[in-house]
């Protein structure tokens, strides 16, 4: 308790945060639909995002370096508030795409202030609790931020104050904790061509994992609308993916803890397809099916990340772990960031099942990557714990990496010395 009172300020600054971030995606579609963007235009908002994303991960190791993290907390939150303000002065999706870049860049370099911090103050004693109590605070602050939709009017200048006042307040806490900030981290170096190396059908995973969730996620209200849903019935479509997502994990982890991890992520894929099907199938099936879908589709496909990241940590060894991980968000970054853009172009041109068309064909497409991989390497004969793992930032890999371990009690490198030469 002691150890998670002391993370106190961070998990707040975490749940602000994503009450902030969790709600403007959803929000940005919904208002682009009132403004009259095109479908493709708030596609390019959602690809935007994961642009700026993508720089925050390579750029905020760097700045904790030269600045401390408190100030490059406050430099990335500062804007992300920019970036909600500006909505409503502008009114045009070039210039909306501009700010969810400075979005972007706010979430990617916040969670790594964060997990920089986190991985420097927890133990192999204290990591597993402390790990769980932020994917709580993480993933209830998301399934909190989905329904807040159904309140925020599209559009608005109150709705996008709320949420930058949301993105402000998260600057409070960790500024003003008294726990004083650890040493900066060294960036972990970014190797995407290891990935491929140690596993390729874990990049693929990866890739088909950022094409379910990012299209959804940006493009799933504008299906959502067009398939005759109201705003507050978009806000429960949301969260009933990200809870389908969440209740997800622990079966998923229990599966790839005791089965061959390929067969549980060529399941998950099919279940996936599956899915897929039935939401293009079940039209007029009404909003509590429409919900059900929701929940079954989160189900299906947001363990696909973990489950290919278990496996690729399978076959590395201790010293490459840190830059697996970020070689994983490196590929996750890449294919959310043609996600929405490629689905929202497809709605337009084809028509809402579009949207999940193109993710059973990924999926389609992973299964038989998966067979055929099955056929050329055989299974490691060691196995990592499966971990659920947080898109966040490059740095998750330092939190995760003695829990793929599977290290309880003293550090590997305190063991390593008592060792001897």
């Amino acid at each position: 308790m002691r150890t998670l009172l002391s993370f106190a300020a961070l998990f707040l600054s975490i749940i602000l945060l994503q009450l902030s971030s969790g709600a403007v995606a959803p929000l940005d579609a919904l208002s682009g639909l009132r403004l009259g963007f095109t479908t493709q235009q708030i596609g390019l908002l959602g690809s935007a995002h994961f642009i700026g994303f993508f720089i925050g991960c390579w750029w905020a190791p760097r700045l904790m370096g030269s600045v401390g993290h408190a100030r490059a907390f406050a430099a990335f939150t500062a804007m992300g508030a920019v970036g909600i303000l500006m909505h409503m002065l502008i009114l045009d999706p070039y210039a909306w795409a501009v700010m969810r870049v400075a979005q972007g860049l706010c979430i990617a370099g916040c969670f790594t202030v964060i997990e920089a911090w986190l991985q420097a103050k927890v133990t192999n004693a204290t990591r597993g609790r402390t790990m769980g109590a932020y994917r709580v605070a993480d993933m209830g602050a998301s399934l909190v931020a989905q329904l807040m939709i159904g309140v925020l009017e599209p559009a608005s200048y109150v709705s996008y104050n709320i949420l930058a006042l949301f993105c402000c307040a998260a600057l409070l806490p960790l500024t003003l904790t008294t726990v004083r900030p650890p040493e900066t981290p060294a960036a972990p170096r970014l190797k995407p061509g290891l990935a491929l190396a140690i596993s390729p059908l874990a990049v693929a995973g990866v890739l088909v994992a950022a094409v379910s969730s990012a299209a959804f996620r940006m493009v799933g209200p504008v299906y959502g609308r067009q398939v005759g849903l109201e705003v507050d019935q978009i806000a429960f479509f949301l969260a009933a993916f990200v809870a389908g997502g969440a209740l997800a994990q622990y079966p998923a982890g229990w599966l790839a803890d005791k089965l061959d991890r390929r067969w549980v992520l060529i399941g998950f894929s099919a279940a996936a397809i599956g899915s897929c099907v039935i939401t293009v199938a079940a039209q007029g099936v009404g909003t509590a099916g429409i919900l059900l879908i929701a929940g079954l589709f989160g189900l299906t496909t947001f363990p696909i990340y973990s489950i290919s990241a278990a496996h690729a940590h399978d076959f590395a060894t201790s010293d490459q772990r840190v830059e697996l991980s970020a070689a994983h968000m490196f590929w996750f970054a890449t294919g959310a960031i043609f996600a929405p853009w490629l689905s929202s172009a497809l709605i337009d041109g084809f028509g809402p099942p579009a949207l999940f068309v193109m993710v059973a064909v990924a999926h389609a497409l992973l299964v038989v990557f998966g067979l055929v991989r099955m056929r050329a390497r055989p299974v490691s004969e060691r196995r990592t714990p499966y971990v659920w793992v947080p898109r966040t930032s490059f740095v998750i890999g330092r939190l995760m990496a003695a829990v793929r371990e599977g290290t309880n009690g003293r550090r590997r490198e305190d063991r390593d010395r008592d060792a001897g030469p």
